[in-house]
């Protein structure tokens, strides 16, 4: 039997996931697994996504958080 994980993620939390999933990408490639933990850098990833994603949550505003709708 395999070990299954279900989840359902939010759109923001998908893109969290994905942004850390690059940045633990490059850090795997530039660290030596064998003298850093996989956990640390996981870590590490995720703490880096979200600031980013915290960063342009700040600096950018997305359509539907300044036009005002239209009534339908």
């Amino acid at each position: 039997m395999t070990n299954e994980a279900l989840m359902s993620l939010q759109h923001s939390e998908s893109v969290v996931a994905t942004m850390a999933a690059t940045i633990f990408a490059g850090l795997v490639q530039k660290s030596e697994l064998a003298t850093v933990s996989e956990d640390v850098i996981i870590g590490k990833s995720v703490a880096i996504a979200i600031k980013m994603a915290q960063q342009v949550e700040k600096l950018v505003k997305s359509d539907g958080e300044w036009l005002k709708k239209e009534p339908i």
